[in-house]
């Protein structure tokens, strides 16, 4: 008996004792802040993405160290995905012209003009294009341009650009000599030669030749017999220029969608210098894997995580791209459905100190080379470019069906204007049976109409008594369409002139 009351009170001293120790513990601290209560990490979290998230005290719990992880991943993996946009266009562009036959210093020319057999993104096929690879990781290159009416430009492998060329370049079309160098270049560099340091090793040389009277050999005459590209090493012995002809060649120069993306994004940060591209955008790639100097090994885990990055990054990708949110991406906003990536005015895709990121992802999955005069030219100079995806309706344009679009006159175009039809899945050429996919004002088929306006038709069958005006779309083919002026006049840049919207005929 008295064993049992000892034992009861021995409890209950302890009892006693951990409930004082307790109520010390709990005691306010001598030294004590005003704790905001947004500081304070809540023990449950319920979020929309991630479900619930669970802490102690502000420490998460494994679950949540989990899900955080897997969505901060997936999250950058997206990211990675359309930052690494432009450095993945390049490299396919240029892994391309190698499939026609090409090596870097080859001018790859669609002389007889480009059709749907080669696959590229928003080509205009009524004028010869020309592209080249120009390659300094070795040494420098001499870059010969011939005078004439040629219009470019050459892009970094980050599709950053370098320099103009031809009519909007430095010597304004007289023809001129260049010498490329890398970043890390210092040895000496021959006189009369214009200077072009680029900050990386690979770089997209593209020309456009502009044809007058139709005739293309003329266009593509000084591209054929006196364009040069060979290394400073051979400057005293330069070799004759080689030309490969890329007309009906059937070609992919379009970055991947899908898992293979990574390969080729990591092909270009091996290869290029380390500090060839921002940083955090290469920490970016880092954190996905995608590290210079170490082997791109992903686990099964991190495998999934960046399939479902590219999938998800090509839907944001594709929405930006074909149904822009942003009002100034439209020319005529409330009135017309015409709009564009270069709501800036910027070829750098900057606004007022801003990087307008989603201008930068809708032009480099939609289009290829980049330069000052197609995001700002000057009145009567360089081209203009606007996309239509949508009817005047607001829905998309649909290859079974008739739609007629009206261009009020004159057309403020200087050179000429021209309508050009794409696949929405490649953003290249839409397949028919048209060879140009597209028509400008130069064709002899285009008429004005009685008070000098234009109304062009696009369906699967040419409307009776417009035949000319008529370009052709696929039943079962979604499409979209850019309209370019070439030479744009003052209507355009003051917005008093106006292209009609798709109106649906059938």
């Amino acid at each position: 008996m008295k064993t049992s009351h000892f034992l009861s009170a021995r409890i209950a001293a302890a009892a006693c004792a951990t409930m004082l120790l307790a109520s010390a513990a709990r005691a306010e601290p001598k030294y004590k802040a005003d704790v905001p209560s947004s500081l304070i990490t809540p023990d449950k979290v319920q979020t929309e993405l991630l479900g619930e998230l669970t802490f102690r005290d502000g420490m998460p719990s494994e679950a949540t160290v989990r899900k955080t992880y897997d969505f901060i991943d997936l999250s950058r993996a997206v990211d990675a995905f359309l930052n690494g946009i432009p450095a993945t266009s390049v490299y396919a562009m240029l892994e391309g012209l190698k499939q026609a036959g090409a090596k870097p210093g080859d001018l790859v020319l669609w002389e007889n003009l480009y059709d749907a057999r080669s696959l590229l993104l928003t080509p205009q096929t009524t004028t010869p294009y020309a592209f080249a690879e120009i390659n300094v990781k070795d040494e420098p290159v001499i870059v010969e341009v011939p005078a004439g009416r040629l219009v470019g430009a050459v892009d970094d492998a980050f599709f950053r650009w370098v320099t103009d060329l031809g009519v909007t370049g430095p010597n304004q079309g007289k023809g001129g000599k260049y010498v490329f160098i890398g970043p890390d270049y210092k040895g000496q560099l021959p006189d009369g030669y214009r200077v072009v340091k680029t900050p990386t090793y690979r770089n997209f040389l593209f020309l456009r030749a502009l044809v007058q009277d139709g005739d293309l050999e003329a266009a593509t005459l000084g591209l054929r017999t006196q364009f040069r590209i060979y290394p400073l090493s051979k400057l005293n012995n330069p070799p004759k220029g080689r030309v490969v002809n890329a007309s009906g060649a059937k070609i992919n120069t379009i970055h991947a969608n899908d898992y293979d993306y990574w390969a080729k994004l990591n092909a270009v940060v091996q290869y290029e210098p380390a500090d060839a591209f921002n940083p955090e955008v290469v920490g970016q790639f880092a954190s996905v894997g995608i590290k210079k100097g170490k082997p791109f090994a992903p686990d099964a885990r991190m495998k999934k995580i960046l399939t479902e990055g590219v999938a998800i990054g090509n839907a944001t990708a594709r929405s930006i791209t074909f149904r822009p949110r942003d009002e100034s991406a439209y020319f005529y906003p409330g009135k017309r459905r015409w709009y564009s990536s270069f709501t800036g005015g910027s070829h750098e895709f900057m606004n007022n100190g801003e990087l307008v990121l989603d201008d930068r992802i809708m032009f480099h999955y939609y289009a290829t080379g980049i330069t000052p005069a197609m995001a700002k030219p000057a009145v009567g100079t360089g081209s203009v470019y606007a996309i239509g995806a949508h009817d005047s309706k607001g829905n998309y344009l649909d290859g079974g069906k008739t739609y007629k679009v009206t261009l009020p006159g004159p057309v403020p175009a200087k050179d000429f204007w021209s309508f050009m039809v794409y696949d929405n899945q490649t953003r290249s050429v839409l397949e028919t049976d048209q060879k140009t996919g597209g028509l400008d004002s130069n064709n002899p088929s285009v008429k004005a109409n009685a008070d000098g306006s234009y109304t062009m038709w696009f369906g699967p069958k040419a409307p009776r008594g417009h035949e000319g005006n008529w370009i052709q779309t696929m039943p079962g083919k979604g499409y979209n369409v850019l309209l370019r002026l070439y030479g744009p006049l003052e209507p355009w840049f003051n917005k008093t002139w106006m292209p009609g919207d798709f109106e649906p005929v059938t």
